[in-house]
C-alpha cells in the first residue's frame, strides 16, 4: 500500500543527520551534564553549545533559552509563573489557541482567580486589534496577552509585531505560542520583542520530548519545576542531553536550508490549492489557509462537500489508502468533540461537513498530492 504522510503539523519525520547525532550522543557522551568530571563536562559543553546556537539565530542571549520537554511544558511554565511571580491578574487570549494555552488559563482562573478575557475574532479567525486594545485598557490590572503566531489547525498568521507593540505600549506582557513557526520562519527577538516564546523540536524534523522557552532576560520568572539547579537554575531535572543535541541539529539544518526548503514546501501548498480547486471545486479552505500570504506555507484546512453521515468514513477511507492527515490537532485524537477552532469561525452548515488538515514538509512530493486529491475526489463523488 502506498504511504503518504501529510500530518506534519502534528509531528515531522526526523532528519537523518539528527538521528546520527543523537545516536553518537547516546553512545559516547553519556555523562550527566551536572557532573564535574570529564564525562559530565563534555555533555555540559554540548548543552551550552546548543543553547548558544539557538540564541544566536534568534538574536537572543543564551540565558534567555530554557530547554523544556516541549511546547506544552513551555506554555505552562510561562503562563503559570507569570501569574505566580509577576503579579499578572488578567490573561488575554483567544478561543482558537492550542489547548496547552486554553486549558492552562482555565486552570489559572479556577485555581488562582486569574481573570481570563478572550479577544474577538473576525470571520477568518484573526484577532481584532481594536478589541484587543479595548481589553488592554479596560482596567489597571497587570496583564499578559497570549496569542499564537501560526494557528496549528487553520494556519492563520497573526501580525505578531503589531500585537507585541500594542501590548507593550499598554504595559502588558506578551507571550506567543510559536510552536508552528519556530523552525519555519526567521526570528529576531529584537525586531519582535516578545517577552515569552515557545518551541518544540518535533515540529521541524527534530525529536519528540524536547523544546525550549524563550524567556526575556530579567523577566522575573522563577523555576516552574523545583529540584536541582539545572538550566542555570531555571528548570530542575537532568537535561535530556541526546534530545538537546537532536534539537540543535534540527534547528541548525532548518535555518541553514530555510530559503530553499520554504520555497519547496510553498510550491507544494500552492500546487495542492490549485489542484483542489480544479478537482473538487465545491471544497472550501477554512480560515486563511487557502491564502498563500495570510497563512503559513505548511498547511491547509479543507471543508469538503460531503454529508455528515458519509463524512464519518472519510478519515478511515484515507487511512486505508495509506494517507495520513488530521481532522484537527493531533492532541484531540480519540476525542468525540469537534474542532474548537473551526467552531469559532464556521457556519453551522459547514461545521456539519468534514474538514481535514493536510500539512506538508520537505519530504513530500507533488505525486503524493496528486494521489491524495484523487482519493478525496473518488470519495466525494462516490
Amino acid at each position: 500500500m502506498k504511504k503518504v504522510y501529510l500530518d506534519n503539523a502534528a509531528t515531522t519525520q526526523v532528519r537523518e543527520n539528527v538521528i546520527v547525532k543523537m545516536q553518537d550522543a547516546l553512545a559516547n557522551f553519556y555523562g550527566n551534564p551536572s557532573s564535574t568530571h570529564s564525562f559530565g563536562r563534555s555533555a555540559k559543553t554540548a548543552v551550552e553549545s546548543a543553547r548558544k546556537t539557538i540564541a544566536k539565530h534568534m538574536n537572543a542571549h543564551p540565558s534567555e533559552i530554557v530547554f523544556t520537554s516541549g511546547g506544552t511544558e513551555a506554555d505552562n511554565m510561562i503562563l503559570r509563573c507569570a501569574v505566580r511571580d509577576l503579579d499578572v491578574k488578567t490573561i488575554i487570549t483567544s478561543k482558537i489557541e492550542h489547548h496547552a494555552v486554553l486549558h492552562t488559563v482555565e486552570d489559572l482562573a479556577n485555581e488562582k482567580g486569574a481573570q481570563v478575557l478572550y479577544v474577538d475574532l473576525d470571520a477568518f479567525g484573526n484577532p481584532k486589534l481594536a478589541h484587543l486594545e479595548a481589553l488592554l485598557t479596560r482596567d489597571d490590572s497587570k496583564k499578559l496577552v497570549s496569542l499564537m503566531h501560526v494557528n496549528n489547525e487553520i494556519g492563520n498568521k497573526i501580525d505578531i509585531a503589531a500585537i507585541c507593540e500594542l501590548c507593550h505600549s499598554n504595559g502588558a506582557l506578551f507571550h506567543s505560542d510559536t510552536v508552528q513557526s519556530i523552525g519555519h520562519y526567521a526570528w529576531d527577538v529584537k525586531d519582535v520583542p516578545a517577552d515569552f516564546l515557545t518551541a518544540a523540536a518535533h515540529k521541524f524534523h527534530g525529536p519528540k520530548g524536547i523544546g525550549f522557552a524563550y524567556v526575556k532576560k530579567n523577566s522575573g520568572l522563577k523555576p516552574f519545576i523545583s529540584g536541582g539547579s539545572q538550566e542555570r537554575g531555571n528548570r530542575a531535572g537532568t537535561e535530556s542531553f541526546h534530545n538537546i543535541v537532536g534539537l540543535e541539529t534540527a534547528f541548525l539544518e532548518a535555518y541553514d536550508n530555510l530559503e530553499s526548503e520554504t520555497a519547496y514546501v510553498r510550491g507544494l501548498k500552492s500546487y495542492f490549492i490549485d489542484k483542489m480547486k480544479q478537482e473538487i471545486p465545491n471544497a472550501k479552505f477554512n480560515g486563511h489557509s487557502g491564502d498563500m500570504d495570510k497563512s503559513t506555507f505548511t498547511l491547509v484546512n479543507v471543508c469538503l462537500p460531503i454529508d455528515p453521515q458519509k463524512a464519518l468514513m472519510l478519515l478511515f477511507h484515507l487511512d486505508m489508502k495509506g494517507i495520513a492527515c488530521s481532522k484537527g490537532s493531533a492532541c484531540q485524537s480519540g476525542s468525540d468533540l469537534g474542532s474548537h477552532v473551526l467552531a469559532e469561525i464556521l457556519s453551522k452548515e459547514d461545521l456539519e461537513k468534514p474538514s481535514v488538515r493536510f500539512s506538508f514538509s520537505k519530504y513530500n512530493t507533488k505525486e503524493e498530492l496528486d494521489y491524495t486529491i484523487q482519493a478525496l475526489k473518488e470519495f466525494v463523488e462516490k
